[in-house]
């Protein structure tokens, strides 16, 4: 019954174009994500009722489509309700860590989803090529050749980056003497993946990395040019085939949850 009124407050989100994403808090940093659930909801407006229309969706002719406007004040508010306050509050007897509602635009959007084809298997693992020598912020490059090329759910520790790596220490430099956001890379490819901080301050991206356990990354962040999430369960990779981390989701939006040792890679 209440998995079904917060399916249904979703939908009703959804009907007047809202994103909207939910994960579970609290409790102890895990050290595996065994699956992360992504749902794609179409965006529809107002027009014609579509082929993507959902359940909650009526016919809609002439001048039916101008809806009253309490009514879309009320949706508004249910959906606004849904993602603040009801389903972070709710976790859900399935093996899904969070779900992901949104939408595949394009490399300007919100997100940008890739097939699972992406981690084909190839000459060495996921990838073509083992990672790097030399990685950045003194990670195990033994570590990282495992995470990154022969995997697909297992992650570094929590807290791993906080331990013997160089990576706050390096981050606060390079904001410091640049202005810029630090540019992390592909540990196979040297690919840029991402830029931060971006929107934010350098405390407020180390701070929340260090709440969650992994470097964590927001949509403005990211480089699409280089990184896909698959829909099939949020996990996020690099073109190349390099497994990055998941997408999270939580109040704030995608969250990318991601090994550093992964994007510890040089241009």
């Amino acid at each position: 019954m209440v998995k079904s009124c917060l399916i249904s407050a979703l939908l009703l989100g959804n009907q007047i174009g809202s994103t909207v994403a939910f994960s579970s808090i609290g409790g102890p940093r895990p050290t595996t994500v065994t699956y992360v659930g992504s749902i794609n909801l179409p965006l529809t407006t107002a027009s014609k009722p579509s082929l993507g229309s959902h359940l909650l969706a009526s016919p809609i002719d002439g001048d039916d489509i101008l809806v009253d406007n309490a009514v879309q004040k009320r949706r508004a508010f249910l959906a606004n309700f849904a993602a603040t306050s009801l389903l972070p509050l709710v976790t859900f007897a399935t093996p899904a860590t969070a779900f992901g509602f949104g939408t595949n635009v394009d490399d300007k959007g919100l997100i940008v989803f890739g097939g699972d084809d992406i981690m084909s298997q190839k000459d060495h693992g996921t990838t073509s090529i083992p990672v790097q020598e030399n990685l950045r912020y003194g990670v195990s490059r033994k570590l990282a050749d495992k995470i990154c090329s022969f995997n697909r759910h297992f992650a570094e520790n929590g807290g791993y980056f906080e331990g013997n790596t160089s990576f706050e220490k390096d981050v606060r430099e390079i904001v410091a003497s640049t202005g810029e956001p630090v540019t992390f890379y592909d540990s196979v490819s040297g690919k840029s993946l991402f830029r931060a901080p971006v929107g934010r301050s350098v405390d407020e991206f180390i701070n929340e990395s260090k709440v969650h356990g992994w470097p964590s990354f927001r949509d403005e962040e990211v480089d699409w040019n280089n990184v896909r999430v698959l829909k099939s369960s949020g996990e996020t990779v690099s073109t190349v085939g390099t497994h990055l981390g998941h997408n999270l989701p939580d109040r704030s939006g995608n969250r990318y949850c991601i090994n550093l040792v992964s994007v510890a890679g040089n241009p």
